[in-house]
């Protein structure tokens, strides 16, 4: 990586403005946090700087207040969770900017610990707007950007204070940029791709991407369906995307003149109704979808077929579920899946995207991959070989001090 970490600055009596991303959810009857994996996850680098003696100023957003103050999205819930994860002290401050912050950072010792109020509470934020970017900056003397999540998006929060500070990444950024940069642009070969999820247009730049990185695409989820109508099979009632048809025998050819083996599922599980308890049989794509049923996993062929394209294999990149994972009747795909990419010892395996992650969570198979990405959006982007603002923003490793472009 060449991107300067904390690991390559001073820290001591050092203010530091750590970007988290701490945009978890809040039960609303108790008002605390029902899952806190992101703040557990920005732990190793809250800890670095407290033990380096810094004195570590949390930022982040959480929801999507309307650029102000609003008490559903108040950080007071984080601020709470936070403490008693870290086992010290948490100060919680109304404000991001102004009078207030001022005053508590003024006052903080080294090693010391606050929590600035939801910088979305500010329209300017997401404006990435310069003024309030130097209000944030003037807080602190270095900026850690810990928020892979939000590196997708140039906020004032993220990208508009390195202009004012020299931003360096937190160790789960490091590893986002380790992990994902090098499944990107240096992956050990054989390389396999699992894609899954909705619709073929979301995945679009992902694919055309990685046509000219992988060696095997595996497609799976509800976008099988649009490639296999493309090849005119039937599909039923499943979800098959109309207007993307023509685009899907243009990846199926590309990926032939490429020599990238793009492999779809031989057969399918399928109901006439999405929900627990009814009806559901296994079809052969040879065969084709009735009319009246839709496809809602992949079948045990397909399995054999992908845990076979899968051996040996040295890099593994998996985005996207292989069915209706959240009804038990339709997540059998995706949890074998997930299965055997937690099986493969000798591979660097990847999870990113929102909905493979749950998957994985929710087979209790996270530790077992080598790496589960904590954004959604800004792995997909990452995956489309697309240029992040909140990693461009951190200072490089040969520069030695703030980019100022």
């Amino acid at each position: 990586m060449n991107k300067m970490s904390i690991k390559d600055v001073e820290l001591k009596g050092k203010r530091v403005l750590i970007r988290a991303d701490f945009n978890v959810p809040i039960d609303r009857e108790t008002g605390h946090v029902s899952d806190d994996t992101r703040i557990t996850a920005a732990l190793s680098t809250i800890n670095y700087i407290v033990e380096n003696r810094g004195r570590a100023i949390l930022t982040s957003h959480l929801g999507r207040p309307k650029g102000e103050p609003d008490p559903k999205y108040s950080l007071r819930p984080v601020a709470k969770a936070l403490e008693k994860l870290l086992g010290r002290n948490v100060a919680f401050v109304e404000d991001c900017v102004g009078e207030g912050p001022q005053r508590v950072v003024e006052a903080m010792q080294d090693g010391d610990v606050v929590l600035l109020e939801n910088v979305r509470f500010h329209a300017e934020e997401t404006r990435n707007d310069s003024q309030f970017a130097r209000e944030l900056a003037s807080l602190a003397d270095l900026h850690v950007n810990d928020a892979f999540g939000t590196a997708h998006r140039a906020h004032a929060s993220n990208v508009g204070v390195a202009k004012f500070l020299q931003s360096v990444a937190g160790f789960l950024m490091e590893k986002e940029i380790e992990m994902l940069g090098k499944a990107v642009h240096d992956p050990d070969h054989p390389y396999v791709v699992i894609l899954g999820g909705v619709k073929v247009s979301d995945k679009i730049g992902v694919i055309t991407n990685l046509l000219e990185k992988a060696d095997k695409i595996l497609i799976g989820g509800a976008m099988m369906f649009t490639f296999l109508k493309a090849m005119g099979k039937s599909v039923g009632d499943s979800l098959a995307e109309e207007d993307k048809l023509e685009l899907s025998r243009k990846i199926m050819e590309s990926a032939r003149s490429k020599g990238v083996e793009l492999v779809l599922p031989v057969d399918t599980i399928i109901a006439q109704e999405i929900c627990a308890g009814v009806e559901k049989k296994t079809v052969t794509v040879d065969d084709g979808i009735p009319e009246g049923w839709k496809g809602l996993d992949i079948g045990s062929e397909t399995l054999k077929l992908f845990a076979g394209k899968l051996e040996g294999a040295k890099t593994v990149v998996w985005n996207g579920p292989m069915g209706v994972f959240e009804i038990e009747d339709f997540a059998a795909g995706t949890e074998k899946i997930a299965t055997i990419i937690a099986s493969l010892r000798d591979a660097a395996t990847i999870v990113g995207g929102g909905d493979s992650v749950a998957a994985i969570n929710k087979f209790n198979l996270a530790n077992q991959v080598s790496h589960v990405s904590t954004g959604g959006g800004a792995s997909l982007e990452m995956l489309e070989g697309k240029e992040l603002p909140g990693i461009s923003s951190i200072s490089n490793k040969n520069f030695g001090k703030k980019n100022e472009d």
